[in-house]
């Protein structure tokens, strides 16, 4: 397994998290330097907060871990391709580097938003991506 692999594991961990807890199935992970420094998944239902993804959540936890806003030095691992509002937050954050698992061909920023990250943020998509797919996939196949 690589690394991609690996961190992307640890955000389909979280994905898990929040399917079992009735959230949309998104986990993410902050890695720097090596060494996961935040973990999130989406928490709108609980937080009664659009607001609340999973992106979002693990971008405030990084910071507060660093002790700064910006997160240059960093990966973001995602189970799903970020929306725009956070390809946007990761924007302002500078985070260096996002993977995601899954593409979101509806509401991914790449379609909405290409331009909103950071000029220098690298991208890397579809690691574990049929494992991502799935887990979204059966989670609204139970709610319909």
């Amino acid at each position: 397994m690589t690394n991609d692999e690996q961190f992307m594991q640890r955000a389909l961990d979280e994905a898990r998290r929040a399917f079992d807890e009735g959230e949309i199935p998104i986990g993410a992970v902050v890695v720097c330097r090596g060494r996961v420094i935040a973990r999130a998944h989406n928490l709108t239902e609980t937080l009664c907060d659009v607001t609340a993804h999973a992106e979002m959540q693990a971008i405030t936890m990084a910071a507060n871990e660093l002790g700064g806003k910006y997160l240059t030095d960093c990966t973001l691992y995602v189970t799903v391709e970020p929306c725009p509002m956070c390809a946007g937050a990761l924007g302002w954050a500078q985070v260096s580097r996002i993977v995601y698992g899954a593409p979101d061909e509806k509401r991914g920023y790449r379609r909405y938003a290409p331009a909103a990250l950071h000029p220098k943020t690298n991208v890397t998509g579809g690691i574990l991506e049929e494992e991502c797919r799935q887990l979204m996939q059966e989670f609204f196949r139970q709610r319909r």
